[in-house]
Order: C-alpha cells, then sequence, then structure tokens
C-alpha cells in the first residue's frame, strides 16, 4: 500500500494585504434639467440676446451660452432646459437665474 504525500498549499504562508483604494475625485461637469412653466420663442429669442444659437433644422433647440458663470444651456420651445458645464449646484442656479434675465422672463 502506497503512501500518500501531503501537498504544501501554493499560496504558502504568505497573504497578500488588501489594499483600499480610495480615487481622488474632482467634479468637472454637471448637467442639469429645469422647466421654466412658460412657451419660449426661440426665434424672438435668438434675435433680441446675442449670445445665442438658434439653427432649427439642426437641432430644436436654442444655445445659450454664458461666460460668467461658463456654462450652456438648451432652451427648447416648451420651456425646458438643460444646463451643461456648471461645476456646482449654486453654478447651476445662477445660470439659470442669468438666463431668466437675458431671455426677460421676469
Amino acid at each position: 500500500m502506497a503512501k500518500k504525500k501531503a501537498r504544501k498549499s501554493r499560496s504558502g504562508s504568505k497573504k497578500k494585504k488588501k489594499r483600499k483604494i480610495e480615487p481622488k475625485f474632482k467634479i468637472e461637469n454637471i448637467v442639469a434639467s429645469a422647466n421654466l412653466g412658460v412657451e419660449l420663442d426661440l426665434y424672438a429669442i435668438a434675435q433680441r440676446v446675442t449670445d445665442v444659437e438658434y439653427e432649427p433644422e439642426q437641432f430644436p433647440g436654442a444655445i445659450l451660452k454664458l461666460k460668467d458663470p461658463k456654462a450652456s444651456l438648451l432652451l427648447f420651445k416648451n420651456g425646458k432646459v438643460i444646463c451643461t458645464g456648471s461645476k456646482s449646484e449654486a453654478e447651476v442656479k445662477y445660470a439659470l437665474e442669468r438666463a431668466i434675465k437675458l431671455l426677460m422672463l421676469e
């Protein structure tokens, strides 16, 4: 009768330490949506406001580019707005407030 030899574990006695991964991040861009609750005349807005681009053949919304805060807003006829480029909720709020004043909705 042959004796069986005990096998040694391949992992051995050394155990790997688990590293805790803690990524560092920075907010670069927030996308927010809002509803102004009014219909927008995009043709009139594009003629009246200098920083608005509106080409309905290309895209159904007008694009308002703000410099302060640095943000872009997509304006749609039904009053919906998409705000991109802000880095905080406060910047989104400020961008929407500026847009409302520029569009003379108040």
